[in-house]
């Protein structure tokens, strides 16, 4: 459905607002009668104002010069015609249809004007982005950094008095997002589980047995029903939950992790991410639901089927491949990447046994390339100790399999799971110098980080195995200093930060995601406030069908165009651009403009996030 019909006044406000932060490309824009004239014109301009601003006769920063000359150089990629033909469409043409207030087809939204406002803006080195998103708080507190003393004991006194501001501006936004670790949420929590259990009719011993928690999995109309009697859902909530059950999609929430619920209300304040990793949106079950019957076709949006040699394995790389040993978890990610080949919550399909594997084990056997084996799913820490320790006896068994990889979501779903003797059997499979066995998990935020989890890491990592978070970034883990203090606990339980994954663009997920330039935001402005191990970890886009790309490497990506709805287009290289040939992806991002609006819902600042629109 396109977006309403703009009115002359709101359109004739974007054009003055275009105009104050690029009048001269505005004026090109007016006087061109032809979409092409204006490209031919405005590459010229382009041309003689990158000149002035490498000539050093613009005033300001030089962190305002460079992104001054990073945006002159988007805006020449966009009028590109080989821009064009890569993202389907003419950027220049909506421009110039907009400056000339013709009657647009898809109608331009604000978002678009809002992208070209903030483009121009930063064309002209006049963001002020070189003071900071937090500098400019102090300005009315005192000298900034570039006013203190600059050498001597006075100057690091004064150097330590302005990162003391700063460390209060952190532990700030920080103490916003609560760790599950933090008192009043342990007292809080433990009156949940009671509830819980007294309507599922169990006891403390069951409750920290694992067998248990797997078997009382909330799913289908019984589990809606135990739901709907313990915590408050909303409309939507509900909707969404029932058109789940009803198209046989996966949902389902453990014992443990509803205790993680805030038990006295709907509104999502202060549990708004544990509520979002398990309730779908409305939009996202109406979605699973309309491709029930292809989802296999449908979603499979990182084209597994595409690069999957050999059942049960996936391989993008050289150097390793996964091993998705099953098709199931005792929780369903509303965001999971395998939606359209996982069955359900502790689904019925039973994993493969070992002799039905051998033709998995066979083919790692061949392939003395593959060094890493990343064992995933579904889950496999749904198999038993002894069904896993066989499968991980037949893979070390093979001397070209240097690294074994679990990856799990069992620490934050059922915690309870991982026990001293797993942890034992996990790390007897680490040999230094010859083997290493890691686990890797899924921890979206602080709240997730509990007692029961510290206790799980504490078993893993007394049994040798080292345990690293790959965290989803979505619009709800997006908001400021929410992953910064997901870090932080983190740290604080003994597992390291290794990567923060954009969410993959899947249309039906479109409700979670978040603009590219927002993450890229937070690496520069949260993470970078924190201490060096509590940052190590590493910001990726997953290339449909390629694999990893690391955002933070500018080269590996092109902004090449605006959606007349103000979404960013970008051509994303692939990893392998420089060892073999690879063609480059197109991705349309999330508009900003509504970004911000749907963060403002959340009860956030937009003003807070201001500086997004310059990130490319």
């Amino acid at each position: 459905m396109n977006p309403r019909a703009t009115s002359h006044a709101e359109r004739n406000l974007w054009i003055e607002r275009l105009k104050i932060c690029g009048d001269e490309w505005c004026r090109i824009l007016e006087v061109a009668e032809s979409v092409e004239e204006a490209r031919e014109h405005l590459l010229a301009g382009i041309d003689e104002w990158e000149a002035v601003l490498r000539g050093g006769s613009v005033n300001c920063s030089r962190i305002d010069l460079a992104l001054a000359l990073e945006a002159t150089r988007a805006f020449r990629d966009m009028l590109s015609p080989e821009s064009e033909a890569i993202a389907g469409f003419s950027t220049i043409e909506l421009l110039w249809e907009l400056i000339h207030g013709l009657d647009i087809e898809p109608h331009v939204t604000d978002g678009f004007a809002a992208e070209f406002e903030h483009l121009f803006l930063a064309m002209s080195g006049k963001t002020g982005i070189g003071r900071g998103w937090i500098g400019r708080r102090f300005e009315s507190l005192g000298p900034g950094e570039d006013e203190l003393p600059k050498s001597g004991r006075r100057a690091g006194i004064s150097r330590s008095r302005f990162l003391d501001r700063l460390a209060e501006v952190v532990d700030a936004g920080v103490s916003r997002h609560p760790s599950g670790l933090s008192p009043s949420l342990i007292e809080e929590r433990a009156r949940n589980r009671q509830r819980i259990l007294k309507a599922l009719g169990g006891s403390v011993d069951d409750w920290n047995d694992a067998r248990w928690q797997m078997d009382h999995v909330l799913r289908g109309m019984e589990g809606v029903r135990t739901l709907e009697s313990l915590v408050p859902l909303t409309r939507d909530d509900l909707g969404a939950i029932l058109t789940a059950v009803r198209g046989s999609i996966p949902w389902g929430i453990t014992p443990y992790y509803l205790s993680l619920f805030d038990f006295s209300s709907a509104a999502r304040e202060r549990d708004g991410q544990v509520r979002t990793q398990v309730i779908p949106s409305l939009s996202t079950a109406l979605a699973l639901a309309a491709h029930h019957g292809e989802r296999r076709r449908e979603m499979d949006f990182m084209r597994e089927r595409d690069t999957s040699p050999i059942d049960h394995v996936t391989r993008r790389y050289p150097g390793i491949a996964i091993f998705k040993i099953t098709e199931t978890c005792p929780q369903i990610c509303t965001y999971c990447q395998r939606n359209w080949e996982i069955t359900d919550a502790m689904g019925c399909t039973r994993p493969p046994s070992i002799d039905e594997l051998e033709p998995v084990f066979e083919w790692f056997s061949a392939h003395k390339s593959v060094r890493e084996v990343l064992i995933t799913g579904g889950d496999p820490l749904i198999l038993s100790d002894e069904t896993l320790a066989a499968v991980l006896d037949r893979l070390a068994r093979m001397d070209h399999v240097r690294s074994l990889r679990i990856g799990t979501r069992f620490v934050v779903t059922v915690p309870m799971r991982i026990t001293a003797e797993l942890g034992r059997l996990l790390g007897s499979y680490s040999r230094p110098g010859r083997r290493n066995l890691s686990l890797v998990t899924h921890v979206e935020s602080a709240a997730e980080v509990t007692p029961d989890v510290a206790s799980a890491v504490a078993h893993l990592r007394s049994g040798g195995v080292s345990v690293y978070n790959q965290q989803v970034f979505s619009l709800q883990t997006s908001r400021r200093f929410q992953t910064a203090a997901l870090r932080i606990a983190l740290r604080e339980v003994g597992i390291d930060p290794y990567y923060t994954f954009y969410m993959k663009g899947k249309p039906e997920h479109a409700d979670q995601l978040v603009p590219v330039a927002r993450l890229l935001q937070e690496r520069k402005e949260e993470a970078r406030l924190l201490p060096g191990l509590y940052r190590t970890d590493e910001p990726v886009f997953n290339v449909p069908g390629l694999g990893k790309n690391h955002l933070r490497a500018r080269q590996d990506r092109e902004w090449i165009g605006v959606t007349a709805d103000g979404r960013r287009v970008y051509l994303f290289h692939p990893w392998e651009k420089a060892v073999a040939p690879a063609a480059p992806w197109p991705y349309v991002d999330v508009s900003i403009t509504g970004y911000l609006r749907r963060l403002r819902l959340l009860g956030e600042d937009p003003a807070e996030y201001e500086s997004i629109w310059y990130y490319h």
